[in-house]
């Protein structure tokens, strides 16, 4: 009986505090863009540790270089044009670009298959959508960060080398157009192909052999129908690579010089068609990633 009385008169009911959150509700606009942001600066190594940082930033600073180098040469011999167009620095850049892809686009979606985080984010005011949309965008971002910030330095040198400045602005202007469709598309195809495996090596293996098999080919068989004077053939062949469908775009579209055998680049009519098929690879990759997250969501 003592015993019992004791437990009873030292037993005590601790008030610490803990209060429903009566704050602001951000919601889903709010979760996207912050997830945005967060895979964005993830594709640099920002905000992770400074191993991640190595690669991107050494990809990055390799991109600018030779625009920085083709500057200094234009400003020191006072040239009066650039000897490389706005819109073909993104195609001679093309195996930098699939490697930065490579790298980081399993990155970005690897770690949240590989841990299964995806259901907790499904969890939380965010949705299916909201997250395909926002891992797109960020992967297209730094992409398009990547591909933009050379023509950038381009169009500064430019400026400082006195060149013509409507001639200049227009090119300037075609090039930004250029690596804003090669962004999305080159971000759409690396993204379905990271998020299809949740090991980041074999996300990494997947990208590089989309972009250079399918280049590969096409070259090979366009260098082929060149050899046979088969000229027409080469045009509809870069149908099958994403670096020949952006170069068919901007060749039709954009002004640029086309880096096809004997040149021959698609006429506007061709071209359009080459537009209709990239479009369809965005929208198509953003179609395959929801479908992808509607199953590893659950």
């Amino acid at each position: 009986m003592s015993i019992e009385t004791t437990r009873t008169e030292t037993t005590q009911i601790h008030n610490i505090g803990y209060r429903n959150y009566d704050g602001p509700r951000l919601g889903r606009a709010y979760a996207r863009r912050s997830l945005f942001s967060q895979s964005l600066r993830g594709a640099y190594g920002l905000g992770r540790s400074a191993k991640s940082k190595v690669l991107p930033m050494i990809l990055f600073a390799v991109m600018c270089v030779p625009a920085a180098i083709i500057v200094a040469v234009a400003v020191a011999t006072k040239m009066k044009d650039l000897p490389l167009d706005y819109t073909r620095y993104a195609i001679f850049t093309q195996a930098l670009i699939g490697l930065y892809l490579a790298a980081q686009a399993p990155q970005s979606v690897s770690r949240d298959l590989r841990f299964k985080t995806v259901p907790l984010y499904f969890s939380r005011p965010i949705e299916r959508v909201d997250y395909v949309l926002a891992k797109f965008g960020a992967m297209a971002g730094a992409l398009f960060i990547l591909t933009a910030s050379p023509l950038v330095i381009l169009y500064i040198g430019s400026l400082l080398a006195k060149m013509d400045f409507a001639d200049q602005s227009k090119g300037f202007g075609q090039g930004l157009v250029s690596v804003a469709l090669l962004s999305l598309l080159f971000g759409g195809i690396g993204l379905v192909m990271a998020a299809l495996t949740p090991r980041r090596g074999f996300g990494v293996a997947a990208v590089i052999a989309t972009l250079v098999i399918s280049y590969g080919a096409v070259t090979t068989l366009q260098g082929i129908a060149y050899g046979t004077d088969n000229i027409d053939a080469i045009k509809w062949m870069g149908l099958f690579s994403p670096i020949t469908l952006i170069d068919g775009v901007q060749t039709a579209f954009l002004g640029a010089t086309s880096s096809f055998p004997a040149g021959a680049g698609p006429s506007a009519g061709l071209g359009a068609l080459y537009l209709l098929v990239v479009l369809a690879l965005i929208l198509g990759s953003y179609a395959v990633l929801m479908r992808r997250y509607r199953k590893v969501g659950l």
